[in-house]
C-alpha cells in the first residue's frame, strides 16, 4: 500500500484544531521515534526510510516497526509503507540493531490523531509538534494501491482546502532533516 500524504505548516493550529474536532474525537499520543540506516547511510541516499515508533497514548503504549519505500510522488513524498505492531520495543531495536542497522536519529513529535472518512476514503489528519522544531505541522494521509495516489492526493487537497490550508502552506521538509539540522546548530 502507498501512504499519500501531504504535510503543510499551521499558520492557526487552534482554529484547524477546531475546525478537525468538528469531525472527529482527538486521540493525543507522544511519539518516540528510531530512525535506523545502514552504517553507509544508503537508506537515506535511496529515500528510504527503517523506523522504530514507540506510541505513548493516554491508555496504552504500542510499537510498531515501519520501512517506508523510495518516494512514488516526487511532489508529496508519498510512500509505499510497511508497518507492524510489535509486542516488545526493546527487542524490536535489538532485531533492527542485530540486522546490522545503526540509529540515525531519535525524536519525540507531540500529535492529536483524528480519524475520519472524507471524499469515500477513511483519512488521517494529525497536528504535529516536535519540540525541537518551531510551527506546527499538519499531516493529512490515507492508503491506496499505486494507481490511486494521484487522485487520493487531490482528496487530501479538498480536506486540506476545507481547513484552510493552502498549497503555499505544503512542505516537503522531513521531521528528521529539521531536528537534524536543528541539532547542528545548537
Amino acid at each position: 500500500m502507498i501512504e499519500a500524504e501531504l504535510k503543510a505548516r499551521v499558520h492557526a493550529p487552534q482554529e484547524v484544531m477546531r475546525m478537525l474536532e468538528e469531525r472527529a474525537t482527538a486521540r493525543v499520543e507522544v511519539y518516540r521515534d528510531t530512525y535506523y540506516d545502514r552504517p553507509d547511510g544508503s537508506l537515506e541516499k535511496a529515500g528510504e526510510e527503517l523506523r522504530v515508533r514507540t506510541v505513548h497514548g493516554p491508555d496504552s503504549t504500542r510499537t510498531f516497526l515501519t520501512y517506508k519505500g523510495a518516494a512514488v510522488d516526487e511532489e508529496s513524498g508519498s510512500k509505499p509503507e510497511h508497518e507492524t505492531a510489535v509486542a516488545d520495543a526493546d527487542a524490536a531495536h535489538a532485531i533492527v540493531r542485530g540486522l546490522g542497522h545503526v540509529p540515525f536519529i531519535t525524536f519525540e513529535k507531540r500529535c492529536r490523531n483524528y480519524d475520519f472518512e472524507a471524499h469515500g476514503r477513511q483519512m488521517l489528519a494529525t497536528l504535529v509538534r516536535v519540540p525541537e522544531i518551531d510551527g506546527t505541522f499538519l499531516e493529512v494521509e490515507t492508503l491506496v494501491d499505486e494507481e490511486e495516489v494521484n487522485a487520493a492526493l487531490d482528496d487530501i487537497r479538498a480536506v486540506l482546502a476545507d481547513l484552510g490550508i493552502g498549497p503555499d502552506d505544503l512542505t516537503r521538509e522531513t521531521y528528521t532533516g529539521a531536528v537534524a539540522a536543528q541539532r547542528q546548530r545548537a
